[in-house]
Order: C-alpha cells, then sequence, then structure tokens
C-alpha cells in the first residue's frame, strides 16, 4: 500500500476505461508499518499504542507512541498523494481519528482507576480500534487518490467507527455492500471489519484475509485474487538468486496450509476455508507486473510429482525427557495445555518413549516461564529449550522423489549437517532441523537440489 501511486497506473487502472475499471472490489491492509506501530512490530516485538497502553506506567509511552503513529501516517500519505488539497484533506483526517482515539482510551484508563471495573477486560476491544486505524486511513487515502484520476472510487469503511458494534460480520459486510453498485463504482474496502464475534480474537493480525475472504463468498465473486509484491515463488529470490526461482503457477489449499505452517501466509488457513466453500479459487499475483495471471490456488490434485517450494523459519525445541514417561498414556496433554495458555504456535512435534520434543515459533523469554510451568507439574523431568532452524520442501505430491534421502544428501553435501528430519506419510512435506545459522545455506543447498537440477525432474526411484 505503500507504493499505491504505483498501483493506481498499473492494478487500479492501468490500460483499463470506462466499464472496464469496474466489476472489481478492493480490499486494503494499512500502509506499510503503520499496524506495527499502532500495536507491535510483528518481528521484533517492539510495543506499539497497544502495548504501551496496556502494560503503562504512566500515560507519556502510549500518548508518544500515538503521536508517532500520527506523524507516519501524515508521511505515508504525502508520499503517495499529488494534489496540496487532497493531501491536507488526509492530514485533517489522520488528526481527527487519532485525537478521537486519544479521547477514548483517556477515558478508558480514567474509567478503569474505578475498582469495578478492569483494563484487562477491555484491551481486545483496545486492539480492535486501534488496528482498525490503519485500514481506514489507506482506504481513504487510495480513495481520494483514485478519484482524484477520475475513477469512480468510493470509500467502504467497516472499521465501524461510532458505529452500532452488535452486528455480525456478515451484516457489516452485507449492510455497507447494499449501498455500492460495483459496477458502477469502485469500492475500496477496510481489510479490518469491526463485528460482534471480534475478529482479533481469533485471527489477530490475519483478519484483512479474513474480510476479503468473506467479502469474496458473499458477493459470489469469480475469483479472489491477493496482490502481493512478488510472485508465489519456489523460494526466497534474496535467499536463491532471482534467476533461480520458479514462479509456483499453480498449487492447491494443502499447498497454502504448509506455507502457513512455515509462517509464510498464502493466506490465513480460515480464509482459504471460506473461499473453498463458497467455490471461489484463489489466486496470488505481483501487483506490480499486472499482466501475468501469477499462482492459481485450488482443490486440483498435481499432475505429477514434483517440488514446489523450499522455505524456513527460526524455531525453538522444546525438549521434555522422564526416563518414567514410557508407557504413560496423556503425558503429553499437559504439556500442550501450557504451550497453548503461553500462545505458543507448534510447528512440528517429535516424540519417543521417554522424551518429546516441540519445535515452536516463539521466544526464549516466553519458552522460560513455559519451561517453569512443565516443571510444576513434572518436576522429575528434565527440561530444555534450544534455538534452532526448520527448513521445508513442499508440494501437493512428493512421492516417489526420495526427498528425505536427496535432501540430506544435499545439506551434506553443502558442508553442513541436519540434527533431525521427518516424512510424513502425507507426502506434501518433508521438514529438516538444523543450527539456526545453518539455514539460509540448507534453504539453498535444497532448492538447487529439487528446483534448479536436472535432479529436479527424477520421478521414481530405479
Amino acid at each position: 500500500m505503500s507504493r499505491v501511486h504505483e498501483l493506481r497506473d498499473t492494478l487500479f487502472v492501468g490500460g483499463r476505461e470506462g466499464a472496464d475499471l469496474y466489476g472489481r472490489i478492493f480490499v486494503v491492509s494499512a500502509f506499510g508499518g503503520i499496524t506495527n506501530l499502532l500495536l507491535e512490530h510483528k518481528k521484533s516485538g517492539d510495543a506499539g499504542v497497544y502495548a504501551q497502553f496496556a502494560n503503562a506506567d504512566n500515560d507519556r509511552g502510549w500518548h508518544e507512541a500515538l503521536d508517532r503513529v500520527a506523524g507516519e501516517m501524515i508521511k505515508a500519505h504525502e508520499a503517495v498523494l499529488d494534489h496540496p488539497a487532497d493531501i491536507e484533506q488526509a492530514t485533517d483526517w489522520v488528526r481527527s481519528r487519532i485525537e478521537d482515539a486519544r479521547n477514548a482510551l483517556t477515558d478508558l484508563q480514567r474509567l478503569c482507576n474505578y475498582g469495578h471495573f478492569r483494563l484487562t477486560e477491555h484491551l481486545l476491544q483496545v486492539r480492535e480500534l486501534l488496528s482498525g486505524l490503519g485500514e481506514s486511513h489507506s482506504a481513504y487515502v487510495t480513495t481520494m487518490l483514485l478519484q482524484r484520476g477520475g475513477v469512480n472510487a468510493r470509500l467502504v469503511d467497516l472499521s465501524g467507527w461510532r458505529d452500532d458494534g452488535d452486528v455480525s460480520l456478515d451484516d457489516r459486510i452485507t449492510g455497507a455492500m447494499s449501498r455500492v453498485d460495483p459496477m458502477t463504482e469502485m469500492p475500496i474496502v477496510t481489510g479490518y471489519a469491526q463485528c460482534a464475534e471480534g475478529l482479533m480474537r481469533e485471527f489477530d493480525r490475519g483478519y484483512s484475509e479474513v474480510t476479503f475472504s468473506k467479502l469474496a463468498a458473499l458477493t459470489g465473486a469469480k475469483e479472489a485474487i491477493i496482490h502481493k509484491e512478488f510472485h508465489l515463488s519456489s523460494a526466497d529470490p534474496n535467499l536463491v538468486g532471482q534467476d533461480a526461482v520458479r514462479k509456483l503457477g499453480r498449487t492447491n489449499y494443502d499447498v497454502a496450509d504448509q506455507l502457513s505452517n512455515m509462517g509464510m501466509e498464502a493466506i490465513h488457513p480460515k480464509a482459504a476455508k471460506t473461499l473453498r466453500q463458497a467455490e471461489v479459487p484463489l489466486r496470488v499475483t505481483n501487483a506490480f507486473e499486472p499482466e501475468d495471471p501469477g499462482t492459481l490456488i485450488d482443490d486440483c490434485p498435481a499432475d505429477e510429482p514434483g517440488v514446489e517450494i523450499v522455505t524456513g523459519l527460526d524455531i525453538i525445541a522444546l525438549e521434555v525427557f522422564e526416563q518414567d514417561m514410557v508407557g504413560v498414556k496423556g503425558y503429553d496433554a499437559a504439556i500442550l495445555e501450557v504451550l497453548k495458555r503461553h500462545d505458543v504456535r507448534i510447528v512440528s512435534k517429535l516424540s519417543n518413549a521417554n522424551t518429546i520434543t516441540h519445535y515452536v515459533d516463539s521466544s526464549l523469554k516466553v519458552m522460560k516461564r513455559v519451561e517453569k510451568d512443565i516443571a510444576e507439574i513434572y518436576p522429575a523431568a528434565e527440561i530444555r529449550s534450544k534455538t534452532l532452524a526448520l527448513a521445508s520442501v513442499i508440494g501437493r505430491d512428493l512421492s516417489t522423489l526420495r526427498v528425505l534421502q536427496r535432501g540430506l544428501c544435499a545439506v551434506a553435501d553443502a558442508g553442513h549437517e541436519c540434527i533431525g528430519a521427518t516424512q510424513g506419510p502425507r507426502n506434501v512435506d518433508v521438514q529438516f532441523i538444523m543450527e539456526r545459522d545453518d539455514l539460509k545455506a540448507c534453504i539453498k543447498a535444497l532448492h538447487g537440489e529439487f528446483i534448479e537440477t536436472p535432479k529436479a525432474a527424477l520421478k521414481s526411484v530405479a
């Protein structure tokens, strides 16, 4: 969205004229970095307005954080709007909406000074209120940008600002769209939608794709398209080289789920489910190459076995060893309950007679608390957390390709060592565990083995 002025000339308008401009609905996210400032940084965890407010010892921190958001919002729209009147109007919008949010948070903080009210009971609503600011801003600016260029764009703000909040997501969307004619207007819809269900309760920052998929299903869309800055490719081009990667072109929702598990969502799994059930095909394209059809995601199986993508992520291995575990049923249930309580995402799992290892996507700080809680339940257990990495080879059908064997050899030939590997019977992914510093080199080696070399065409064992 931070390049929306470029998208105006490619995606939104391009070579289209008249009626060809319409018949499309756009769901927009916030400008780059704004949601991080409003909530917390998605990768580093640095506190934004929400985190500052939730843990405030005084008012100064979250007030300053809110001022910083206002400044960055203004910078964002100044970079994409050309007309001085539009910039002034957008700046006034930011200042007004930010002050409204500040007043709401101040009033809530004051109310919770009374013993009958607990701030913790309202934090989810605070998170939703703040998050919606980013999408509302980008949708407002995009609508102005397109209207200035002669497009009949229409803002559809689902954020529920000052509206009745006791409506379902379906009702929020259908109510807003009932007044819109997509065949003569270009709806610019906020990725965040305020609703009685509370999108962030279940989806947190994956809410934009949930809104997107629900909108596609409710309007009977011919196709749902996710526009990214790059193609859905066989690996990170910055890692293996732009010339080495291959565009996927076609894959299925099973592969999309595996990508989600690896932290590189093509689409949120719940959003994918909505599209599948509504029989709306999904396409992922490069927003800056609108002539390229991108990658189609549907339910079709592969025509033949083949590796489609190699990716990886940093993980922590939580290892619980207890000699008396062997033969005890349900030993893992208590561990899973602790992980759930601390909101730790499990990527993979391995167990034997007396050891259970969960490979998780979390931080060492959180895992120390997890270790403490597990030790209280199983005082005789040896518990440790170790930073590692996981590389995954993914495809709709990996049968007959000897991925496990060839992958281990490729990593070894590159001068590295896997300390674990696993392959399930469904033949959609093979996971390799390694030291964290070896991840990038191992992804490159695996991509070279399965995507770049003639061996990638190997179909069966001789």
